[in-house]
């Protein structure tokens, strides 16, 4: 109970004394005592009372542009005192009521139903639970009319009590990171879990008297502590980002048959996660979100090549090479002590640049260089490795995140191999969330961020408080380095590991990676594969990573396995933000003639209205549903404007109802900016239509 100990209540507990019979009348008195005691817990049952907590209502969980993730419903749990109504009353009315409610539960027969109000009426039992089933508020707004129950509780005895139930209105879309609450109303998992005390808000407090049969009856008379409802928080998810980060991801694991993966897209300069997805295989082979791989320690994993990034920025800041420099990889075999290092060549890749060992992933390239500068000195390698931030903890909002772990020179574990291993993404754990930091870093020029999944705490529409995305690093090397690897994470994609998701569309800048997993101390031949990167390479605007984990088949490699995901994810994402697209906008530039001016739209709404003006017509293609303008002199002449199936159509100069017709039934979302008709649109006319397409229109 949350009442402060120093506190004296008082609590009135109404009790029946005596019946006196004078002149043959039954006067009942009710005598009122006083209760005083230090806690509501020194109370316990007293007299058949006792004080019981009223649950607060549970804040809701909301997207970065207020649509509900998480919200409670209402229901109710029905119930009655079947001592309350009059002996005509209630013979009136049962059967009906029995009937009822045996067709709305369908557990038992109407002769049950009343058979067994009645037995608890004649045993005096003043509560009495009808169904175990909860019922919604319409359900409950209707049994309120009903024979018995429309004569309220003091008469029929009926007893609504609320029971609140939390409800997902996008379903299980991100619901790990939503997460979720246990039967007391607390959460469990996720944001529920990490904002709870927010969530929650105050229970209160009321008497509540002890029914025979065992049930508690509230007694509201005054003395209760009303409850006081919970924060609302507003998160940074885009549901359309998640939706298509899932997507992506499910696809993927289920054409490899994985164990589990993981997607996370952060936005660039504010460190906003957009969107979240851990997906893991269950032993029918379906997948579901069990676990937070993103960010959890379980999910603190050997990230392979992907850490070559932070080995390649060590070796530009803290020694005198060159991209252009050479460094020989053989014939794709290199033995450092007692261990072996393979390329994913067979035969090797022979004499590379630097920026070509990067671009082409080759482990005995990096492994190389790294051992030939920092042998002699590791901590050097590893206090660069510090200044990137890699070391700290992030320091999420949700509680759970995974510490990362960096081999050290001081460990007893550290060998002669550990330099070549820890340089090319061995002998380390990180999880995807923190790798996804350091190239989020590199696409925010330097500036590392910390990640954010709550911007603010409110109250209705009243920010209680709010969250910004704090700085981790402000520059995790210098701007030639930077410069540097931002080229050399675009040459992965057009000339490495990862050519297979080349656009010419926009730029893509990341890397591929690849390790093996540990099963009791040994490496075994499966495989944890990622990518990592940002687009538009050349301006950045969105960062993400796809891990994926022991994909079963021929394909087992991050460029193979992941970066397609990542391809994916990117190409919807960008098909679905104007602003990410370097295209011409298609424009209305028909110049206005002496007359209204008519550009397009449905042809027989057209013909009529310029008739109707007096506007001289022709039609080069009378069979025409929709048609768009052409001028000559002071006539109009209608040229068809009908659409071929899966290609964008051309709406500029339409209404925005006709538009909207055209659009839609194309299968597109419509987004809409200003008022008017159609002055241009996003998408270019004519362009295959890809499923969960968005074009923009501007009304003007």
């Amino acid at each position: 109970m949350k009442v402060k100990s120093d506190i004296l209540l008082r609590v009135r507990i109404s009790y029946l004394a005596v019946s006196l019979f004078t002149l043959g009348a039954i006067y009942r008195l009710v005598i009122i005592q006083y209760v005083e005691v230090e806690k509501w817990k020194d109370l316990g049952e007293f007299n058949g009372l006792k004080v019981m907590s009223i649950n607060a209502t549970r804040g809701n969980i909301y997207s970065d542009d207020g649509s509900l993730l998480a919200t409670s419903l209402p229901f109710y749990k029905v119930a009655i005192d079947p001592s309350l109504s009059k002996s005509a009353l209630f013979n009136q009315n049962i059967d009906s009521l029995a009937y009822l409610l045996s067709k709305h539960f369908g557990d038992m027969s109407p002769y049950q139903y009343k058979a067994k109000i009645a037995k608890q009426r004649q045993e005096g039992r003043r509560y009495m639970v009808l169904n175990k089933n909860l019922i919604g508020y319409q359900a409950k707004k209707s049994m309120a009319s009903w024979p018995l129950f429309r004569e309220g509780r003091m008469t029929g005895g009926v007893i609504f009590e609320k029971v609140e139930k939390r409800f997902l209105p996008f379903s299980q879309l991100g619901g790990r990171t939503i997460g979720t609450v246990n039967g007391e109303d607390q959460g469990v998992v996720g944001l529920e879990f990490s904002f709870n005390k927010e969530l929650s808000g105050r229970d209160g407090e009321a008497l509540y008297q002890k029914m025979v049969g065992g049930g508690w009856k509230p007694i509201y008379d005054g003395t209760e502590l009303r409850p006081k409802e919970g924060l609302d928080i507003q998160t940074t998810i885009n549901i359309d980002i998640q939706d298509i980060a899932e997507t992506a991801l499910l696809k993927a694991l289920m054409e490899n048959r994985a164990d589990y993966g993981s997607v996370v897209v952060m936005e660039v300069k504010t460190g906003e996660i957009k969107a979240i997805s851990n997906l893991s295989r269950n032993s029918k082979g379906t997948y579901f979100e069990e676990y937070n791989y993103a960010l959890g320690s379980q999910g603190s994993r050997e990230p392979g090549s992907t850490f070559k990034l932070a080995s390649m920025i060590a070796l530009l800041e803290d020694s005198k090479i060159n991209i252009t420099d050479s460094i020989d990889t053989g014939n794709g075999e290199f033995k450092f002590f007692n261990e072996t290092m393979k390329d994913h060549k067979v035969d090797g890749y022979g004499m590379l640049s630097v920026q070509e060992a990067f671009e082409k992933s080759s482990n005995i390239g990096i492994a190389k260089l790294v051992n030939n500068h920092f042998s002699k000195n590791p901590q050097k390698f590893i206090e660069r490795l510090r200044k990137m931030g890699l070391y700290e903890p992030l320091n999420l909002q949700m509680i759970g995140e995974g510490t990362s772990y960096i081999k050290t020179p001081e460990d007893s574990t550290w060998s002669g191999t550990s330099l070549p291993w820890i340089s090319h993404g061995y002998e380390l754990r990180m999880t995807p969330l923190h790798t996804l930091s350091l190239y989020n870093a590199i696409a925010n020029e330097g500036k590392m961020l910390q990640p954010i999944i709550v911007k603010y705490i409110k109250r209705a529409d009243r920010i209680e408080q709010a969250f910004e995305s704090r700085v981790l690093k402000d520059q995790i090397c210098s701007k030639k380095t930077l410069y540097e690897v931002q080229g050399m994470l675009e040459g992965v994609i057009k000339r490495g590991t990862a050519q297979n998701i080349y656009t010419s569309k926009y730029s893509i800048a990341g890397k591929t990676g690849t390790a093996k997993n540990v099963k009791n101390g040994v490496y075994t031949d499966e495989y944890y594969t990622s990518f990592v990167g940002y687009f538009p390479a050349d301006h950045p605007k969105y960062s993400c990573i796809v891990v994926i984990d022991n994909p079963k088949g021929y394909q087992i490699y991050g460029g193979d396995v992941s970066a397609p995901v990542f391809r994916d994810i990117a190409d919807r994402i960008y098909s679905n933000e104007l602003e990410l697209q370097n295209i011409t906008a298609i424009t209305d530039s028909q110049v206005a003639g002496t007359f209204p001016l008519i550009k397009s739209g449905y042809q027989r709404d057209l013909i009529e209205i310029s008739n109707t003006l007096g506007i001289s017509n022709h039609s080069d293609a009378p069979n025409a549903d929709w048609v768009s303008t052409k001028i000559i002199d002071d006539a109009i002449y209608w040229k068809s404007n009908d659409y071929e199936s899966k290609l964008v159509p051309n709406v500029v100069g339409m209404t925005l109802r006709d538009a909207y017709f055209v659009l839609e039934n194309a299968g597109l979302q419509v987004v809409t900016r200003g008022v008017g008709r159609v002055q241009s649109q996003s998408l270019t006319p004519r362009t295959r239509i890809r499923s969960n397409l968005k074009i923009e229109l501007k009304l003007g």
